[in-house]
């Protein structure tokens, strides 16, 4: 177990956990066992009174608010279905949480994230979601940058691609934070807000 404590003021950051992106396809878990365990860390941060953050990332209609770069692998169309950017059913629906959209790869970017957070006190940040190499090392790198303490529940995300999933615990979180299981997370919880 390489987490070592979580701070007294620590929320829960969920990315991307909506119907279309938990649906996917994904490596080496599941959406629904991504959804499942993130659900569980949310449910014990809110019995701490701790924040529990719903990142999504959503676009306008008519693509307007989509990133305009150009890349060698080129995004697919943006005729979304109805509902995909919505938060999946086991984790909507409590009054307390935090809600951010975002139209990029990070959750600070372009968003009152880090204001959300800084202004509840929070020095951590625990993070879960899909997909591992995009929007979850994308919000990693940013919340490094931004001074938070960095938390990642690597059995409480995962990735389209098993090898991107695999560098991104292995090689690059290593050097934004410390990581751990859900299990390993909700005993530290438990000992800090025991």
């Amino acid at each position: 177990m390489s987490l070592t404590t979580l701070d007294p003021r620590t929320a829960l950051v969920a990315i991307d956990l909506q119907n279309g992106i938990a649906a996917m396809p994904t490596q080496p878990y599941s959406g629904p066992e991504v959804v499942s365990r993130t659900a569980e860390l949310a449910d014990a941060f809110r019995s701490h009174g701790l924040p529990v953050v719903l990142v999504r990332v959503s676009f306008a209609a008519d693509g307007a608010d989509a990133l305009p770069g150009r890349t060698e692998r080129q995004a697919r169309g943006l005729a979304f279905p109805e509902g995909w950017d919505v938060i999946v059913d086991e984790l909507a629906g409590n009054p307390g949480d935090i809600h951010v959209t975002k139209h990029n790869w990070s959750a600070f970017h372009g968003t009152d994230l880090d204001v959300q957070l800084r202004r509840r006190g929070i020095t951590q940040i625990v993070l879960t979601g899909i997909a591992t190499s995009i929007g979850v090392e994308s919000t990693a790198r940013d919340a490094y940058a931004h001074g938070y303490h960095v938390a990642l529940a690597t059995d409480a995300m995962a990735d389209s691609d098993a090898e991107a999933h695999a560098n991104s615990v292995e090689r690059i979180f290593p050097r934004l934070g410390e990581s751990g299981t859900t299990a390993e997370i909700l005993e530290l919880l438990a000992k800090t807000h025991g």
